[in-house]
């Protein structure tokens, strides 16, 4: 069974493999870590899952605010066991579960690296590490899980550390951004031009955003 964690805008967070019923609190602790409104999406191949055993997987997910659940299976026991709890349940072939995985899964890439210019209206996610060689223009969206490295003029918003990670850091050889934030923190980017012609960093020191030059420490 796989758990995925999606917003409700359907943006994939994260993905659980959940075979261990004795182990549902690790599941709990990893799933309320995670910021909502959410929903969990259950995708079940073959295996016949109990009325029981849903309903302590029921009881997980009502702990945690603003989390939804949804089944998809092609075990028709499990289709019943999931619609006698009241949880959405919908039968799907085998095909069409694994085509599902196979699209969140191509989703789970760690660090992305992108080449080439975003423009006004995209928007770029990495569940690790972001680096972008080219400019983000105003109207463009970057964020990562990890941190963001620009190799060129940062315009648009940037959002490091999504996820609660406030050791993330936004850097860029040119960082006027619209608006930076990193973990929960959040700030207007400056309007004065760059005054020396050094990359710079945007870290958080004392839960405030700031800017210093971006010095990487040579050893002989």
């Amino acid at each position: 069974m796989e758990i995925v964690i999606t917003s409700l805008d359907n943006k994939y967070l994260e993905i659980l493999s959940f075979e261990n019923w004795d182990n549902f609190n690790e599941i709990f602790k990893k799933i309320s870590s995670i910021k909502g409104p959410l929903e969990a999406k259950i995708f079940v191949i073959n295996d016949s899952i109990s009325s029981h055993q849903l309903s302590i997987l029921k009881k997980i997910f009502d702990k945690i605010n603003n989390c939804s659940m949804r089944i998809y299976s092609n075990n028709r026991n499990t289709v019943l066991a999931g619609r006698s709890q009241k949880i959405d349940t919908n039968f799907v072939n085998e095909h069409e579960i694994k085509n599902n995985m196979f699209l969140f899964n191509s989703k789970k890439k760690e660090d992305i690296l992108h080449e080439g210019t975003v423009r006004s209206g995209d928007r770029i996610s990495s569940n690790g590490n972001l680096c972008i060689i080219g400019d983000v223009n105003p109207g463009a969206i970057v964020s990562a899980k990890n941190n963001i490295y620009v190799w060129g003029k940062l315009l648009g918003i940037a959002f490091a550390g999504r996820g609660g990670n406030n050791k993330s850091s936004i850097s860029s050889l040119y960082l006027r951004p619209l608006q930076l934030r990193i973990a929960d923190i959040i700030a207007i980017g400056p309007k004065d031009k760059p005054q020396n012609s050094y990359p710079e960093i945007a870290v958080v020191d004392n839960q405030t955003i700031i800017i210093k030059p971006y010095i990487i420490e040579t050893r002989n």
